[in-house]
């Protein structure tokens, strides 16, 4: 039997196996024999007879769990609720301020600071899983977001953005930008076994494909994305990204597209949309009404969901060129177009309370 990392049983994991075994010795009582015992309850036919030995030997005392094996773990349970407060302060609260990711090691080094007992590696993984606790990919946030900012906008602009929505009966509309070159994302592959493969990229700028979109959503509508692209090759006199008047025709076909209704725009604070020409853009536009999301807080924008599903998709692609990158994107955007659904769980994942459907 394989045992989970860390070795052997929980005591949940040692009841069931008990249940077993008890099982097992009421058909040994009723004279099934051990070979069709294992084939009932789904164990080896080694177990099957090993229990029968020991059940003709002391009986159904003889099956009863002797609880766990080994000597008694120097973790002591009132250790555990300190641990637990202990991580869920943060690396920084310990002095890992540059890389606040908790690692085996740290989690050991804490514990031996606060309890002056040293745990291996491995003994520190038991812990932590007997805890809980589980390895996860970590969501990256800025060291300049203001939480304080961002839970005042979400608790009263927010809303007044929900309002203006509902009194225009406007769309509401999620704008953001990216980027996708040609040096691949970092994704696996195949290589022969204990031999790390080096993927060789260019230092050099070998073309780009600039984004802007825009992830609609109006109750009783379907939710829409409106995006444009824009490829670069890196030739002299190239434009290098969108400008301001780039971003306002976005929205100008945004609003046909939508059926000339009023759009309450959404966005974060990029000097591209709070300049001097901006504003003055969105002036003349009486559909449009904008709102600047606060600093740092790009989970708010379900816009982000598009771009990271998007680069996600491309891992596993193999574009040569520039050219084929950008169908390859135009491909995917396209799809996306066509699942509502999918946008709506962009939306929803930001969090945002009473979020349109």
């Amino acid at each position: 039997m394989r045992y989970p990392d860390g070795g052997g049983l929980t005591a949940r994991e040692r009841v069931q196996r008990e249940l077993v075994r008890l099982e097992a010795a009421e058909m040994f009582q009723e004279g099934i024999a051990p070979p069709l015992v294992a084939r009932r309850l789904r164990v080896s036919r080694k177990s099957a007879y090993a229990w029968h030995a020991r059940w003709a030997a002391g009986g159904v005392e003889a099956l009863a769990s002797r609880g766990p094996s080994g000597r008694p773990s120097r973790m002591r349970p009132q250790w555990r609720a300190w641990l637990e407060g202990a991580l869920e302060q943060g690396p920084a609260a310990h002095g890992w301020v540059e890389d606040q990711r908790w690692t085996l090691a740290r989690v050991a080094t804490v514990i031996a600071c606060g309890f002056h007992v040293r745990f291996s590696i491995k003994q520190t993984a038991r812990i932590l899983h007997e805890m809980g606790f589980s390895v996860q990919v970590p969501q990256h946030r800025a060291v300049e977001r203001d939480e304080r900012a961002v839970a005042t906008w979400v608790k009263e602009t927010w809303p007044a953005v929900e309002k203006t929505v509902r009194d225009r009966g406007a769309w509401l509309c999620f704008e953001d930008e990216a980027g996708q070159g040609l040096r691949p994302p970092k994704a696996r592959t195949w290589s022969r076994r204990g031999h790390t493969p080096v993927v060789n990229v260019t230092g050099s700028g070998s073309g780009r494909v600039s984004l802007a979109s825009m992830v609609c959503a109006r109750p009783g509508e379907r939710t829409r994305l409106v995006f444009r692209m824009m490829v670069h090759h890196h030739r002299k006199g190239e434009k290098k990204g969108f400008t301001e008047p780039d971003l306002a025709r976005l929205l100008d076909t945004a609003h046909r597209q939508l059926g000339d209704r009023d759009i309450v725009l959404v966005w974060d604070n990029a000097t591209i949309h709070k300049d001097a020409m901006m504003r003055g853009l969105l002036a003349t536009r009486p559909w449009l009404m904008a709102y600047r999301l606060p600093p740092y807080s790009p989970e708010l924008n379900p816009d982000e969901g598009v771009w990271a599903h998007l680069k996600k998709s491309l891992g596993n692609l193999a574009a040569c060129t520039t050219g084929q990158l950008a169908a390859l994107v135009l491909t995917r955007l396209k799809k996306m177009q066509y699942r509502p659904d999918l946008l709506n769980g962009f939306i929803a994942e930001t969090g945002l309370p009473c979020t349109p459907p």
